[in-house]
Formats: C-alpha cells, sequence, structure tokens
C-alpha cells in the first residue's frame, strides 16, 4: 500500500489461456531476436536480385509465325451488337465485302510467343519443341529489345525439346547447365520467361517433387516447382541458386489456365543429351534395347521372390534385338542396366535411350531367384516405326473347358472357333480364359473373357490342365500367389493373382 510508482502487476487467479501465452511468446521471440536475423539465416536466400541481374541476359523471348490456311467455305460471321448499335451496319458491311473476295485468300499469320535460354554465346538457344512447331518464321528477343531471325537446328518432340541457331554480331551472355539429380525436394529455384508475352519475368519457388509422370512422352521425369509458371514461360530456363540450369519449364497443371503452383520443367540432365544430339547429328540417336516392359508390384514382386517391388518386368521381345541376341527372357526383372540401379519400371526407358549406341553394357536381370548378369550391345532406336515382339509355341489341338476356382476363370484350349470369335492370329498360343468369376480374384485384376494365359510361374502352357496343373503345384509349395503372362490382342502383360481356397 506503501508502494511508490506504477502498481505492480497482478496475475489472476484464473488457468492461463493458451492464445494469449502463444501471443506473448511471440512477442518475446520477436524482441530478442538478434538484429541482423534474416531469412537468410534461417538457410534461405535474402533475395534474389544479384541472381537476376546475372542470369536475366541470356534469357531470351521467342515469337513464331505461322502461315494460316486459305479461307473456305462460308465468309466470317458478324460479331452480334445490340440492335440499333452505330457499329452494327458498319461491320456488316466489312463483312459483307469480305464474303466478296476470293475463296484463295489467305488468312493473315498467327503468332505464338514463348521463351528460351542461350547456351552459347555463338547463338546456340534452347526452347521447348511446342513453342516452335510449324514455326514459318521464328524471331528470338533479347533483354536489350535486339531482334534476331533464328533457324531450327532441330527438335525432339519426345522430350518436347528444341534448338534454334541466331547469328549474332558480338558473343552473347549464356548460361551453364547444372545438374538435375542433384535437385531435392525443398531447394530454391528461379524461373525466367516471358508470361504473357510481358517480357522478361523473374519468379521464385521450390523444387516441389521429382520425377513426376504427366503422360507427355515415354521419357517424361518431370521437376515440379511451385515457382509461378504461366502461358509463355514455355521452353524457359529454371535456375538453381547457383545460377545453374536444372530444368526447362514446360507445362503446368492449371484449372483457370492461370499458374496455381503446379509447374513442370524438363530436368537438364535428360535435356543436355537431347541437346547435344541436335547440335552434333541435327536429330536424336537414342539407345535401343528392344523389350516390352512393366511394373513389379508388390503382388508380382512376391511372386517372382523378389525382396521388394524393383526393377522392370520384361513382357516382351522384339526379335532380331539387342536383348534377344543377350538372351534376356520374358519374366527377367531388369534390376541395373549399365551399372545404374533400375528401381523403376520408368527410369529404364531413359536409361537406355542415354546410352551410347553400340556400347557393350552388362545388363543384371533377376531370373529364377537369383541375379543374372548379361552382356548386352546397345542398338539405335528406330524411331520412324515400331519393333513386334512374337513368339511360336505348340499350339494345342483338343479342345478342353475346365473351371480353375483358385483363380476365379473358366479356360477352354484355343480352337479355330475361338481364334476366329476374338481375332485371334495364328502365332498365338496359351489357353483361352472364357470366363470371369465376378467375385474372384481374376476380376479384381481386370482378367476379361478372351485373354490368353501364355505362362503361369513361367512357363508355357498349351491346355487348362496345365494351368490347374501349375496352380496345384503353387498351392504344395505353400505359395500364396501365381505369375500369369497374359495376350490381349498382342499387348503381353504379367499379372499376379492372390490363391484362394478351392
Amino acid at each position: 500500500a506503501d508502494a511508490v510508482g506504477p502498481r505492480a502487476p497482478v496475475l489472476e487467479d484464473r488457468p492461463l489461456n493458451p492464445r494469449r501465452v502463444a501471443v506473448a511468446a511471440i512477442g518475446l521471440l520477436v524482441v530478442f531476436l538478434p538484429a541482423g536475423f534474416s531469412a537468410q539465416a534461417a538457410g534461405g536466400p535474402e533475395d534474389f536480385a544479384d541472381l537476376s541481374d546475372r542470369l536475366v541476359p541470356a534469357v531470351v523471348n521467342i515469337s513464331t509465325t505461322q502461315e494460316g490456311e486459305n479461307f473456305q467455305g462460308n465468309p466470317p460471321q458478324v460479331p452480334q451488337f445490340p440492335p440499333g448499335s452505330p457499329f452494327e451496319e458498319f461491320f456488316r458491311d466489312f463483312f459483307d465485302r469480305q464474303g466478296e473476295a476470293p475463296a484463295d485468300r489467305p488468312r493473315p499469320r498467327m503468332t505464338s510467343l514463348g521463351s528460351g535460354f542461350v547456351i552459347d554465346s555463338s547463338g546456340f538457344i534452347v526452347t521447348n519443341n511446342h513453342v516452335i512447331a510449324d514455326a514459318a518464321e521464328i524471331t528470338v528477343t533479347f533483354a536489350d529489345e535486339t531482334s534476331l531471325r533464328a533457324e531450327l537446328v532441330g527438335h525432339d518432340p519426345k522430350t518436347d525439346v528444341a534448338v534454334l541457331k541466331v547469328e549474332p554480331e558480338s558473343p552473347l551472355n549464356a548460361v551453364e547447365w547444372g545438374d538435375s539429380d542433384g535437385a531435392r525436394v525443398g531447394h530454391w529455384v528461379v524461373a525466367i520467361g516471358n508470361p504473357f508475352g510481358l517480357g522478361n519475368t523473374v519468379t521464385a519457388g521450390i523444387i516441389s517433387a521429382r520425377a513426376r509422370d504427366i503422360n507427355a512422352g515415354p521419357f517424361d521425369d518431370f521437376l515440379q516447382t511451385d515457382a509461378s509458371i504461366n502461358r509463355g514461360n514455355s521452353g524457359g530456363p529454371l535456375f538453381n541458386m547457383e545460377g545453374h540450369v536444372i530444368g526447362i519449364n514446360t507445362a503446368i497443371y492449371s484449372p483457370s489456365g492461370g499458374s496455381v503452383g503446379i509447374g513442370f520443367a524438363v530436368p537438364s540432365n535428360l535435356a543436355r543429351h537431347v541437346v547435344y544430339q541436335l547440335r552434333e547429328y541435327g536429330e536424336t540417336r537414342r539407345g535401343w534395347l528392344g523389350v516390352r516392359i512393366q511394373t513389379v508390384t508388390d503382388d508380382l514382386a512376391e511372386s517372382l521372390g523378389l525382396d521388394r517391388s524393383r526393377g522392370a518386368l520384361v513382357a516382351s521381345i522384339s526379335a532380331d534385338s539387342p536383348a534377344a541376341a543377350a538372351g534376356i527372357e520374358v519374366g527377367d526383372v531388369i534390376v541395373t542396366f549399365d551399372g545404374k540401379s533400375v528401381e523403376t519400371m520408368r527410369r529404364l526407358p531413359r536409361i537406355v535411350a542415354e546410352t551410347q549406341i553400340d556400347k557393350q553394357v552388362t545388363v543384371e536381370v533377376w531370373r529364377d531367384g537369383a541375379v543374372v548378369a548379361l552382356p548386352v550391345t546397345v542398338g539405335r532406336l528406330d524411331e520412324t516405326g515400331t519393333q513386334v515382339a512374337s513368339a511360336a509355341v505348340p499350339e494345342s489341338e483338343v479342345p478342353v473347358l475346365s473351371e480353375v476356382p483358385a483363380l476365379g476363370l473358366t479356360l477352354s484350349a484355343l480352337t479355330d472357333e475361338l481364334r476366329t470369335e476374338f481375332q485371334i492370329q495364328e502365332d498365338v498360343n496359351g489357353v483361352m480364359v472364357v470366363a470371369v468369376d465376378a467375385s474372384g480374384v481374376a476380376a479384381e485384376k481386370g482378367v476379361q473373357p478372351g485373354d490368353i494365359i501364355v505362362e503361369v510361374g513361367q512357363e508355357e502352357v498349351s491346355t487348362p490342365a496345365d494351368v490347374e496343373t501349375k496352380v496345384e503345384e503353387h498351392r504344395q509349395h505353400d505359395k500364396r500367389t501365381v505369375l500369369l503372362l497374359l495376350d490381349r490382342q498382342g499387348d503381353l502383360q504379367f499379372i499376379a493373382l492372390r490363391l484362394l481356397d478351392s
């Protein structure tokens, strides 16, 4: 009562409010933070200004023009205006005159915009194939607004990469390739491009994911980023914090057409190999193994005796292919190729494609419970056609119909009538699926009437009795799954079915 000065604070006799405690703690944290604390101290960059100043001069805007088709049929429709509008009569007269013009009058040229980046000071520029597709003219505009006509050196639709060449009066600012395999989820990245035709624009974000498959091509292995990428950014570079190109911005996921923070970039380690070939040969020259492969699921791994789902399961082999010459067999699981681990099926095509043609490599396959090493001489992929796998096994002669309850299937030996009804080629052999129990395990895996069972447990079958025998052998060895090789109109596929009690 005799205290002098401000009265001391008194705590009320009631439970503490967690929210008030949290706010107070944040306040104390702000008060006692070191004066030099920043995002950089927390592990992020302070800003991107110096990086942008260094990189922007090497990023270009790309405009293309395509000759439009000739007018054919009806003339353009008159725009709709409110009744009595002063523009109505003017536009009607204009379009009437347009309709009187010759039918072969050319359409105006159409223009599209994209981005690119200089990789060689002598004038080589990288962009997306879809940016320059069907272009009659290609113009490259630099950061100082200088414009040069560009020639197409080469393009690759499968990876959406193209290389252009300009003839500058003096050396250009160029950027270097980086290692996309070293890019980790969470790493900072910077995207520079030409969104909506506005000119060079810098955005920043992080790597959101790796190895994305967006069904754009056979070598999909995209980096995903939340750095803003919009229309016109296509072909622009994605940089790491060292200023090296680790990706080519190619696509976005967007219900609205604008950036929603999901962008995709072709990784530099894939693009660099393609760019080298386009500069060197004007075309791509990819390695070829000659196998058709499928994903190893958990059920397939168990059936094959693998410790986990990994590798690429060989479903068919092209005749006269490097794989056939090396002794690779249907049912093998390719686990390494040229010393590189094949963790997923999708990784193998890219590894093979990037391997030097005529190079002898070692391919390790999982076969009959053990790893087998095979020497393979890599061939060259013929990208103008397709390779067809074929096989010949003894044809069944006696038609037999049988149920296999453990699989939920009704089977028949192949007959001429069945071949005709289901359009089965003469060189296809095995056991026909004529009915599928809707509640059985085969139905769950998508087995359909008309499918041909070529193998059971990686051994050929030609009658329903063969299938029943193989299933019973699996039971006797206490195996819970059985591996089938199916032929569906020429498409070979392995599936693993869990055995049910009879």
